[in-house]
């Protein structure tokens, strides 16, 4: 999104509030952040930004589904300021799978990584944000995943928000990945696979992951009336809570938001005891 369409939206943002419903929305937003228990709050959230195709269906009827997977861009945008201002300091966005790329074959891929890509561009401006790729990258054509590098690249020294861009992302692919690479290691280091087996363990594989370094989601967020991960972080998500949410990931509000945040710190998380 560009400088003016980023204050075109702001400026429409304040014209809504100043409606009257817009009014009693900002009441009741202003209630939900009051009422947040910061001490309780996730420290890792991960959305499953869902629904963006059928929103595109039912609001931009006869346009290409490329206006859905716009809209949903700029809500991950949105959603990443929200984050920011509570102060959870890492989130992940999951925005194309494994499965996703299979979309070759119907001509809305080219569209979906143009999108993609102005996302990941678009983070990487913003001064404070650590932005990071995290899937298999090389099923990605060449010139997208060189932009894709350079614009992570302009925030590695950034110490604010980080923000995980999960793109040709499947969990499967990163088990398969985390083996291979542990694998690999031990391999160079003389280990033999009788040995490995003998002693590997949890935190062998997790320092392998795509997020390794990293704690666990607290709390995964997922739209559009879907109730399944669809194998999105398997084996982070292990004690992650959960949030479903009925609305396409476009109309996902800020109130939505503050409601899955409120609903986390009301748990008991027991971690498996």
């Amino acid at each position: 999104m560009g400088k003016v369409e980023h204050y075109a939206t702001r400026l429409s943002e304040i014209i809504d509030r100043m409606h009257p419903s817009g009014l009693l929305y900002s009441t009741y937003e202003g209630r939900l952040l009051a009422q947040l228990d910061r001490s309780r709050l996730p420290q890792h959230v991960a959305v499953l930004a869902d629904g963006n195709r059928r929103w595109a269906r039912l609001n931009a009827p006869g346009q290409p589904l490329v206006a859905g997977y716009e809209a949903g861009a700029d809500k991950l945008t949105q959603f990443c300021s929200w984050c920011d201002e509570v102060g959870i300091p890492i989130v992940t966005l999951w925005v194309l799978s494994t499965d996703n790329l299979q979309r070759a074959q119907t001509g809305e891929l080219e569209e979906l990584l143009k999108v993609i890509e102005e996302l990941v561009v678009t983070l990487s401006r913003h001064p404070h944000w650590r932005v990071q790729t995290v899937g298999d990258l090389g099923l990605l054509p060449d010139e997208m995943r060189s932009t894709l590098c350079t614009a992570t690249e302009r925030t590695a020294d950034h110490t604010g928000m980080h923000i995980n861009v999960a793109i040709a992302y499947g969990g499967r692919h990163e088990l398969r990945d985390a083996v291979r690479s542990l694998l690999a290691e031990e391999a160079d280091k003389g280990t033999s696979l009788r040995d490995l087996s003998q002693t590997v363990d949890m935190d062998q594989i997790s320092e392998h992951l795509y997020t390794r370094g990293q704690p666990d989601p607290d709390l995964i967020i997922r739209t559009s009336g879907e109730q399944r991960l669809s194998g999105f972080l398997m084996w982070q998500s292990a004690h992650s809570e959960f949030y479903f949410c009925e609305a396409l990931w476009p109309d996902f509000r800020k109130v939505d938001f503050l409601r899955a945040l409120r609903s986390f710190t009301q748990r008991e998380r027991r971690y498996g005891r």
